[in-house]
């Protein structure tokens, strides 16, 4: 082994870990956009995503601008209406166990940091009406799927676009934030945005420069050990 590979391979690791410590959600964007070319490094990367047999079953719509405001006005009203409209079935109430108490533990903690006091339904609905303003953001990246099958595969596929999306915005020294709730507005995102019917949607991704002053910035969620989720085999 040449003298440097190890320091070299030590470095990198540093680098990946210090990146994949400091992603997080972002809940507060500043307006500033980002550069295409930017943009398009963060897709080329999020494009090296593993895939089942390669299939690369992506087809991701970038809105920004104008459309971005159209987007988030008629989403508002949609969610105003209870006019859902998902591809896949999803209620948090089916959550259970350790799973519910961590759910219920961001609730609480991204309550604290608004100042919204759990009775305060109003102040509630405020806050999770920041999903359809993208929080701000001055983009969001929304990867479609075909259906195939019951849609298990493909939906690995697109979670691990979107963990390299994510990453690589981290590596960009920009911030995102996948958002599940969009995908209960699939069939009005794909009819505004003009997406074929057969292409399916999960999540979008909004992103951007993260504003360091916003509340919803000001904490970090942690993790459970690996001791309590993880087994080994010998």
């Amino acid at each position: 082994m040449e003298t440097g590979t190890f320091d070299k391979t030590q470095q990198d690791i540093y680098l990946f870990k210090e990146i994949l410590r400091s992603r997080k959600s972002c809940r507060g964007f500043l307006e500033t956009p980002v550069p295409d070319k930017m943009i398009t490094s963060v897709l080329e990367d999020a494009a090296l995503a593993p895939s089942n047999c390669n299939t690369q079953p992506w087809e991701t719509h970038i809105v920004s601008g104008k459309k971005l405001k159209e987007l988030s006005d008629v989403l508002l009203k949609e969610n105003n209406a209870h006019r859902f409209s998902p591809d896949f079935s999803f209620d948090t109430e089916e959550y259970q166990g350790r799973y519910q108490e961590r759910y219920f533990n961001l609730a609480s903690i991204n309550y604290e940091a608004y100042g919204v006091k759990r009775e305060d339904r109003e102040g509630r609905k405020e806050i999770s009406d920041q999903n359809y303003k993208f929080f701000n953001a001055p983009h969001i990246a929304i990867p479609f799927m075909p259906s195939f099958g019951d849609n298990v595969r493909v939906g690995g596929d697109i979670g691990m676009y979107g963990q390299t999306f994510l990453l690589s915005l981290t590596a960009h020294g920009l911030a995102g934030i996948p958002q599940t709730a969009l995908g209960f507005f699939a069939g009005t995102i794909r009819e505004i945005l003009n997406v074929p019917a057969e292409l399916k949607m999960l999540f979008g991704i909004s992103f951007g420069y993260a504003d360091l002053n916003s509340p919803g910035n000001s904490y970090k969620l942690g993790r459970d050990p690996i001791s309590s989720n993880v087994i080994f085999h010998q």
